[in-house]
């Protein structure tokens, strides 16, 4: 949506602010994680504590979702989605790119660019496709004529629609974010648009949640009735 800043490598054009951001975005979590567990201590305190805390959140989620049997090796990626699109989701609401300038477009949330949530959301089905399979082999696709063969073409459309809604639902919410903010800030400049982005922060940290959580529930409902 608007102009974009491209980069174009190997023919292939690609949105240059989107790689940015995301790339000051995954350097800003690798150094929390690593100024976080560099030290590790028995008896966690500070920033060790706010990490473990956190991680346990996280495990929460994959074990509703999952079940507890499974949940541990999906707990790195679903952890992995829930910070990076918070991070990204954050970077839109709090940072005033505005201020820097580029040859076209302007920096903004990587996750206002539906590239991007296309991309996450394929991850998951990737995910939920390698959970099936790897636990059931070819016999994972016996789900589509479950409970009757006439289902077939609506299990199939489901698996379609899956990452369609978490693309569109990501993106919609965060893209819509940054336009009222930007409008508020050019009718009424420092008095609304506080308050509405504090809205925003909290509205961006609830679709990180949502994302992971629909991603680790696709992936349980994978796992589930091949025990």
């Amino acid at each position: 949506v608007g102009e974009h800043y491209y980069w174009t490598i190997g023919g292939f054009k690609l949105h240059g602010q989107v790689f940015i951001v995301s790339w000051i975005v995954i350097a800003l979590l690798l150094f929390m994680s690593i100024s976080g567990t560099k030290n590790i201590q028995r008896v966690p305190k500070g920033w060790q504590n706010f990490l473990e805390l956190t991680l346990e959140f996280l495990q929460d989620i994959a074990k509703s979702q999952i079940g507890e049997h499974e949940y541990r090796t999906w707990v790195p990626y679903v952890s992995t989605i829930f910070l990076f699109i918070l991070g990204c989701n954050w970077a839109g609401a709090l940072v005033p790119w505005k201020i820097l300038e580029l040859p076209s477009g302007e920096l903004a949330a990587p996750t206002n660019d539906i590239n991007t949530t296309v991309a996450l959301a394929t991850l998951t089905s990737l995910s939920y496709f390698y959970a099936g399979l790897s636990k059931k082999g070819l016999g994972y696709f016996a789900r589509y004529i479950e409970p009757t063969p006439i289902l077939l073409p609506i299990n199939i459309l489901e698996d379609f629609t899956k990452p369609l809604s978490l693309s569109f639902r990501l993106f919609g919410n965060i893209l819509a974010d940054e336009l009222v903010v930007a409008v508020l800030a050019i009718l009424v400049p420092l008095i609304v648009p506080l308050p509405v982005m504090v809205l925003g922060v909290f509205a961006s940290s609830i679709q990180a949640l949502i994302f992971s959580t629909l991603s680790a529930a696709y992936i349980g409902e994978a796992l589930e009735g091949h025990e």
